[in-house]
């Protein structure tokens, strides 16, 4: 008889749950009214909180509106009790969709990922709770997508938990006012409380993207982590612009690096034209040499430069290995390969 492995037994059953629990929300999507929902939660009494709250969750889970969730919220607790049920229900459900796509689906879309989408992976990556705080302020990014979306990154679960919950708590309030309000308040504040949030959303945009361009432009910030794998995969340089003193000094540098000072770099940049698109990843000591290192070099036309968060300290504290040959041996490798 052929073994199963439990592992993946486990995975299909999860997905075959998975695939029918959406395909039920979808069927009976035209019953889903805010009406039919306060009357179903009306009726169960003491449990009508926990009952809404893990109804939100599988509603989230399983691409179901949450305004019309919210809105009842409001309507049958109150605004602040409301807010509160929902916020919790639309987090924990926002936790258990990223759970989801990361179990499930992470391994593979982590072989299957490559330029320019792992660069954009990487980026969100980087940004860690800033993104996840922008797209769950800013109301253009479709909720439940982006629970799933988010899910397929490495964010820290903590961190995507709480920015979510945090930045999700102005739209959660909004709402469940305009629930409680009722039906004869909806249409006149309806706007309001919609501009109110495009505003938010807006300030957020005006906060972040400035972020946003100057990464792109002067290199996404990588983890050590993800050094490792990219030396793995050939095909990229590793810069270390501190002086060769810092180079072999007590941090040592990492493996395969070569040595090219800040101070020098304007004068060798054509040592780095074999890796102009795409392949040189910068790091010093912590990462604000590397950071002023990807700025010039972005200015000279190098694309997909990536700095390493942290630099050789994070390194270290990781316990990866480090070298202290000679920087000259390293500087010659370059000028070989130049």
């Amino acid at each position: 008889m052929k073994h199963v492995d439990p592992k993946r037994a486990k995975r299909a059953a999860l997905i075959l749950a998975l695939a029918a629990g959406l395909v039920l929300a979808f069927a009976n999507r035209g019953q889903f009214s805010q009406q039919a929902l306060q009357a179903w939660l009306a009726a169960a009494g003491w449990w009508a909180p926990i009952l809404f709250i893990a109804l939100y969750a599988a509603g989230t889970v399983l691409f179901l509106p949450g305004s019309v969730l919210t809105l009842a919220a409001g309507a049958l607790f109150g605004v602040l009790p409301g807010a509160l049920y929902s916020l919790t229900g639309a987090t924990l459900g926002a936790v258990l969709a990223f759970l989801a796509a990361r179990h499930l689906a992470g391994g593979w879309v982590a072989q299957k990922t490559g330029g320019r989408l792992k660069q954009l992976i990487e980026g969100v990556e980087a940004e860690g709770w800033r993104f996840v705080a922008f797209v769950r302020l800013v109301p253009l990014f479709p909720f439940n997508v982006v629970n799933y979306a988010l899910g397929l990154t490495r964010i820290p679960l903590g961190s995507y938990a709480l920015a979510s919950a945090v930045c999700m708590l102005p739209g959660a309030l909004a709402y469940a006012w305009l629930g409680h309000a009722g039906r004869a308040a909806l249409t006149g504040d309806a706007d309001a409380i919609r501009n109110g949030l495009l505003a938010l959303a807006a300030a957020a945009a005006l906060m972040f993207l400035p972020r946003l361009i100057r990464q792109f432009k002067a290199g996404l910030m990588i983890t050590p982590e993800m050094l490792r794998a990219l030396q793995a995969e050939g095909s990229i340089a590793v810069i270390d612009v501190r002086e060769a003193r810092d180079f072999d000094g007590e941090t040592g540098h990492v493996p395969g690096a070569l040595n090219l000072p800040l101070g020098e770099l304007d004068q060798r940049i054509d040592e780095l034209n074999p890796w102009r698109k795409d392949g040189v990843v910068l790091i010093c000591r912590t990462q604000v040499r590397s950071g002023q290192a990807a700025r010039l070099l972005a200015r000279q036309g190098f694309s997909g430069l990536r700095v390493v968060r942290g630099g050789m300290l994070a390194w270290r504290e990781l316990g990866y290995p480090a070298d202290w040959t000679s920087a000259t041996t390293e500087n010659a490798g370059a000028t070989d390969r130049a």
